[in-house]
């Protein structure tokens, strides 16, 4: 079944872009505003003909509305040409005046029913677990769109959360088999990168979060087209 068929035929026209999109993203990637710009998304985003970012979050914590905000126009208007969905991060009221494709949430964030009630059912909604029961239980929350899991490293990204590993994503692979018809979409974060991508994708993992191994490349567009192709190849 191609993944175009899983997006239900009664979502509008906006929700079954996004969904469609997520379906076949492989790579994600989360950036703080002050260590990106047009230049940046130029080279990470890809043009259709180098495999790129599927996914932008802009994730810098503490930034004043007004910022974020205009963080996310400015990477909203970036990622046009490749089609990549744009995120927000733990803010629904920024999320739901700023227009992007994406409000994702943590544990100790809204909870994603109450933001489904403010962003209304065109915005996809993620969610980060960090142990079985909160990826069994977001797996089956009709408001979340996709999951993350980890960190399954250690990360100074997710300072204070110890890493949990890579039987986390083992079991998110029996339950919501990558790519399978109906499944779930779900991505493993915390310290990916070339280095831990191949144990990663040993789990049956498919999909990724990055934040280092792009942000702090030397050549971002670089990193970003092997990291996308890598994992268009598994």
């Amino acid at each position: 079944m191609p993944l175009s068929e899983n997006v239900p035929a009664s979502a509008s026209a906006p929700r079954a872009r996004r969904l469609a999109r997520l379906l076949d993203a492989r790579l994600y990637l989360c950036t703080p505003r002050h260590q990106a710009d047009a230049a940046f998304y130029e080279k990470v985003l890809g043009d259709g003909r180098v495999p790129g970012v599927d996914l932008i979050q802009l994730r810098e914590k503490g930034l004043e509305w007004r910022d974020e905000l205009a963080g996310l126009a400015a990477m909203a208007a970036a990622a046009v040409p490749s089609g990549a969905l744009v995120s927000a991060n733990d803010r629904a009221d920024v999320a739901r005046f700023a227009g992007v494709d994406i409000l994702h949430v943590g544990q100790d964030d809204i909870p994603p029913r109450l933001a489904r009630e403010l962003l209304g059912p065109d915005v996809l909604i993620g969610k980060s677990t960090h142990d079985p029961d909160q990826f069994l239980t977001a797996l089956a929350d009709p408001d979340v769109d996709y999951v993350c899991v980890g960190p399954v490293h250690a990360t100074p990204t997710k300072e204070g959360r110890a890493p949990v590993g890579l039987e986390l994503p083992r079991l998110a692979a029996r339950h919501a088999p990558p790519f399978e018809p109906g499944a779930k979409p779900w991505f493993v974060t915390g310290g990916v990168a070339p280095h831990t991508l191949d144990a990663i994708l040993e789990t049956g993992a498919r999909r990724v979060v990055v934040v280092r191994g792009i942000t702090q490349a030397t050549d971002p567009g670089a990193a970003a087209a092997a990291l996308a192709g890598r994992l268009r190849a598994a």
